[in-house]
């Protein structure tokens, strides 16, 4: 069976996310490098782990979070349906099972809130409560806030985010904590509400609840 330590081996793999990412770069975006790509596959694992799925469904959510912004490699719009179209192809050459492709390629191809991205399986809706929960100043490439979009704006303003699943009480929940002298809470609750509303969507789907709690205040 193809596993995580197999696909982050595969040189294809390591140069289209590479090269995705520079170019995603040279507009100004936002990091989407190997650091978020690991990030999101250990969240995907552990939130499938945590509510009692199977290991090799978590498996298969550890890949797709890893591979989940390989499409950025062709555009930075559009990139969940772009970047299932190349995993499909990279894991179909690895002698996949094609349901498990099937699996990922529908995470892949619905992680994306600007594509109206929907919990089609386990997976997506582990996918994008992991994705959606990575924001961090750290990310920020720019330099002059002058020039920041607002999403610039409100992943910098976050020193630090967790997401916390307590699987008794089937509760999953994302802490953020921001600089409020760069952005409000009610600001960063109003850029990032689609962003929000898609992870309580993915969190209903895995039958959880979902709350968001911003410096203390709970949210959603």
């Amino acid at each position: 069976m193809v596993t995580l330590d197999m696909v982050k081996a595969n040189p294809i793999v390591k140069e289209y996310m590479q090269i995705g990412n520079d170019y995603i770069g040279n507009i100004g975006a936002i990091e989407h490098d190997t650091h978020h790509a690991d990030l999101t596959s250990r969240l995907c694992r552990h939130l499938l782990t945590a509510l009692g799925y199977s290991e090799r469904e978590a498996e298969l959510g550890a890949i797709a979070g890893f591979l989940h912004d390989i499409g950025n490699l062709v555009n930075r719009y559009g990139h969940g349906m772009s970047g299932a179209l190349l995993a499909f192809n990279i894991l179909l050459e690895m002698d996949m099972d094609p349901g498990e492709i099937a699996t990922i390629i529908g995470a892949i191809g619905n992680h994306e809130e600007q594509a109206r991205g929907n919990s089609v399986n386990n997976v997506a809706a582990a996918l994008i409560l992991a994705d959606k929960s990575d924001v961090h100043r750290s990310r920020v490439r720019k330099r002059d806030m002058a020039v920041f979009t607002p999403r610039d704006r409100v992943n910098y303003a976050v020193t630090s985010s967790e997401l916390v699943v307590d699987a008794q009480k089937r509760v999953i929940t994302m802490k953020i904590e921001i600089d409020t002298n760069v952005c409000s809470v009610m600001e960063y609750f109003e850029i990032f509400l689609t962003k929000m509303l898609m992870s309580r969507r993915a969190a209903e789907y895995l039958q959880c609840e979902f709350e968001l709690v911003i410096n203390g205040y709970k949210l959603l």
